[in-house]
Formats: C-alpha cells, structure tokens, sequence
C-alpha cells in the first residue's frame, strides 16, 4: 500500500485510463477507491521546453522595455552602448558606420549627433544585461559591422540627413548577427582637444596625493599583464572578508604613493575593474582607501586615460554625490589629475561631472576646493565643457564667490576661461561682470593677484564690442583701468592700456556722429557729412540733401 501510494506522488503526466486499470488490476477494493482518490490530485511538476519559451516571450512581450535601451539608429537593444561628444548614446557600430560614411542623422528632437569622441557607456551596458538576465532572455548581441552600414546607407539614401524617429520599433530581442570583432582601444576616446592658449602650468598632482592612510565588469581594452603582484591584490580585493579588502588597500595606497614603477605595473584593466565596486562600497575605510589608489595611479601619464576607458568616472562621479567627506576630497584630486590629459576632458564633461564640481567647490574642506577648482579650470579649456558651465548656470555662482573674496584666485582662472568663448561672455555680461569686476578694482585694499584676475576677465569680456563699452563706461571702467595702466607692470599694464585705448576711441567717435534728431526737428539738412558704422570697408556715406 505504502509503496502504491509512493509511487502515485511521482507520476509527472495524468497516465491514460486503461493503463491505470491494467496496472492496477491486482489491487483490492479499499485500495483502489485510495488510488482512485490520488488520481484527482496529480499535478504536473515540470514543463516542457516548448512550454517555458513561450511563456518566457509572453513576459517578455507584456514587458515594457525601456526606451533608453534602444539605439535610435537600428532601433534595438544596444550591446555595445557608446556616449558620443554631444551626450546621446548609440550601438558603437552604428557610430562607426555613420562615421565611414559621413552620415549625420537628426534625432526626433531636432538635435544632430556629435560623433567626434566615443565613450563606453558601460554602465548602460551592464543595465540592459541585468534586465535580460530578469527577464529570462539572451543578451543582444552586437552589430555586424557591414550590416550596420548597410542599415545607415539606407537612411542616408532617403535624405541627406534622415530624422531619426527615438519612438520604440518592434524589435527583435535576440537578433541574428554574427560577432562584432573589437578594434583597438584608441576608439573609444578619439577625439583630441585643442586649446587656442597655452594652459596655464599650476600643478600636476592633486593636493591629496601625499595624504597619510586613513582608517562588475569592465571592458577589457588591452590584454591583461599577468603577475604575481597582480594575483597577490586581486584575491585580497575580491575577499569576501572586510578586513582583507582593507589591508590590501591599504597596502596598495602605500605602495602607489612611493613607487612610481607599481603604479605601472598595476594598473590593469582587471585591476581597475575590481575597483568599481569597492569606490562605491558602504563601507567608509574601504570607499577613501580605493579612491586614494586612484588617485595615485592617476599620477602616471600612461594610466590617465586607462582609468576614464575604464569607466570608473561615473563611479567618481556617484563619491562627489554622496560619498564621506575624506572621499569627496580624493575624488576630486582623481577627477583633476585625470583632466590634466586632453584625451579625457570631453569624456568626463560628457559623463556628468561638472555640476558635482561646481558644488565642492563651494563645500567641503579647502583641499576639496582646491583640487575641484583646478579640474573645473583644466576641464573648461575646451568649448564644449564651457557651454556645459554656462548651461548649468555656474557664471552667477562663479561671480558671487569673487564679490564674496571666496577662492578668487582659482575662480579667476575658470571665469577667464569662460570670458573667451562667445556664449561665456554673454552669460557674464547679462549676470553683471562688468559692474562687479569693476567695482573690485575700486576697493582700497585689492592685492596684486586679485587685480591681474580682473584686469584678465575683463580683457577677455572686451571682444564683446559695443555692448563690453557700454557696461564698461556705465561702471567707471575708463579711470579704473588708467589706475591700473599707471601702477602694474607687464602684462596686466599692457591689458589694461589695450581696452583703455579702445574706450577712447569710442568716445571720440560717438563726439563726431551727428544728432540727427535735432536736425530732423529744424526740417533740413545740407550737405551735412555723417557716417555709418556698417560699411565692409570702413567708408563713410558722404552727403546727403533734404
């Protein structure tokens, strides 16, 4: 009986009527009438694959998949996200086919893509991993190069420049398409900037570097340099021990600050990967220790633009957010030395780290500010960074500090910085500059680094023509600036005689025009000589008779 009812509990299917009865055929009354009882009871413990794949695809379908995940080009899942100059992110192939043929498509929003500099969006990628993995489906794989370029041609033979519709398409989520070999890894930061002015050399190291020890996955850009040492740090790194995650840290700050050749050696790309965790761990000591690392890696040449491809910026990034205030200062020191490369400037704007700049550098400790105001002067030496302060609104902030006497000399440099771009100047013009700048060159006690900044600013806001002379006569610039000429030396006296000369010479052709109000009024005008200040050539219109 025991044995009958054992092996009831393990019949998966419901077994057809005559072979229950066959099988059966020996067992008594009472038992059969146990048996026949079981029997409404049976369930099915497993399903069949064909079963499992298509409810799998119902949830997938009933799924709204986010729109983000999409390339608005091929329009479908991206394996291989990449963040261009201009912040949109695409499939890398797509890029690269648009990039062969120069093809610039424009989005659903107007805007045209800038494709000079790409960046891997990795956290993006492992974002749209994660969520196949929860859904129960395969990872997209990326883009055949030629089909890539041959889906843009197609767009591109339509109209010159096809908008791109960002609505989701009915996609394929498993796409059929044969794997993408990588190229080298100078594709993913390949734009390099240039600036029209020599930077100015005020340091090459972070402040916090010299400081005493306090208490995922990643795309491999080059192949891994396997060593002892390496091995050693990496199993101490991936410890599930808390206290063997700390020691090796520690060990590696000390070794890293002393030893230029260690920072070399391990710098690598299993290294740095091991590294995206722990800079965003809970844990304080092991959050200050990992960032002081980077820092000194950061500190050879070679590693800089290992470090941002191997995106741990936007980890940077999430520490000046909300990590401990001894993280926020490293973090900082991090994101300046990694400036200091021109490589790196467009991608750590484009990844978002000028707005957490702009706030440390109004808090925190002084070494916070320090190193947060040479990044944001290193980072605003190219135009697209410069746009990104105006736009954030770091003009009215920058200015309120130096009426304020907070950090003049640093925020100096980034306002000059600004003054040379045309959407700069106009933003400081319309927030006062002039009339602040001014007035600080009034004050009885100005010393001579604070009165070479503003000398420099407003030299800089003076390629805004007409409307600079204006707010500069309004303000009393004209004397202030004849001070200057007489007392400085060098360069700041050459400024300040420069836009003393131009005032000038406003003002005596503003004596020379006509009032042609008052000669309307007296109801003629003979032969009177007057000029036009619009001609090409700079001639004057001679006479004219009423």
């Amino acid at each position: 009986m025991e044995f009958q009812e054992a092996l009831m509990k393990l019949v998966i299917h419901k077994t057809p009527t005559h072979h229950h009865k066959d099988f059966f055929h020996s067992i008594s009354g009472k038992d059969e009438k146990v048996v026949s009882k079981k029997q409404k009871w049976k369930i099915s413990f497993h399903r069949s694959s064909s079963a499992k794949t298509s409810q799998s695809g119902h949830q997938v379908q009933s799924k709204s998949i986010p729109e983000d995940f999409f390339c608005p080009i091929s329009g479908s899942l991206m394996a291989d996200p990449v963040i261009v100059s201009s912040g949109h992110t695409f499939e890398r192939v797509c890029v690269e086919a648009c990039k062969k043929i120069d093809f610039a498509p424009i989005l659903k929003d107007g805007s045209v893509p800038d494709f000079s500099t790409v960046i891997p969006n990795l956290a993006l990628k492992s974002t749209i991993v994660n969520w196949c993995q929860t859904h129960l489906i395969n990872p997209p794989k990326p883009f055949d190069l030629s089909k890539a370029e041959e889906l843009v041609r197609s767009l591109s033979s339509k109209k010159p420049n096809t908008q791109i519709e960002k609505d989701v398409p009915s996609v394929k989520l498993d796409h059929a398409v044969s794997e993408l070999i990588r190229s080298s890894s100078e594709e993913s930061v390949s734009a390099v900037t240039t600036t029209p002015t020599q930077p100015l050399q005020l340091a090459d190291s972070p402040s916090c570097y010299s400081s005493a020890s306090s208490s995922s996955e990643i795309e491999t850009l080059t192949a891994p340099n396997i060593n002892e040492e390496e091995e050693y740090f990496l199993t101490k790194l991936k410890s599930h021990q808390v206290f063997d995650i700390e020691e090796a840290l520690i060990t590696l700050r000390k070794k890293t600050r002393t030893e230029e050749s260690s920072r070399v050696v391990l710098c690598t790309p299993r290294v740095l990967s091991a590294f995206r965790s722990l800079i965003v761990s809970r844990y304080v000591n092991i959050q200050v220790n990992s960032v002081a690392v980077l820092v000194n890696l950061s500190l050879e040449k070679t590693n800089k633009v290992k470090i941002v491809r191997s995106g741990l910026v936007p980890d940077l990034i999430d520490v000046l957010k909300s990590g401990s205030p001894e993280a926020q200062e490293h973090a900082c020191g991090a994101l300046f030395s990694l400036a200091l490369d021109d490589h790196n400037k467009t991608a750590i704007g484009v990844l978002g780290a000028l707005q957490p700049l702009m706030h440390m550098l109004r808090s925190g400790s002084e070494r916070t500010r320090h190193d947060s105001a040479l990044a944001l002067y290193h980072l605003s030496l190219i135009q697209s960074n410069k746009t990104k302060l105006v736009k954030i609104g770091s003009v009215p902030v920058l200015l309120s500090m130096v009426k304020s006497g907070h950090m003049t000399g640093r925020v100096f440099l980034i306002l000059c910085n600004l003054a040379s771009g045309s959407d700069g100047r106009a933003a400081m013009l319309d927030s006062g500059a002039v009339d602040c700048l001014v007035k600080l060159l009034k004050g009885s006690e100005l010393d001579e680094p604070t009165r070479e900044g503003c000398v420099a600013v407003l030299y800089g806001l003076s390629q805004a023509g007409l409307r600079f002379k204006g707010l500069a006569k309004a303000a009393g610039a004209v004397e202030e600036l004849a001070k200057v000429e007489r007392t400085a030396n060098g360069l700041t006296r050459e400024k300040a005689r420069k836009m003393s000369e131009m005032l000038k010479r406003g003002s005596e052709e503003e004596q020379e025009e006509v009032d042609w109000e008052a000669l309307l009024d007296s109801g003629f005008m003979t032969r009177t000589k007057f000029r036009f200040g619009g001609g090409k050539d700079g001639s004057c219109v001679n006479s004219s008779e009423f």
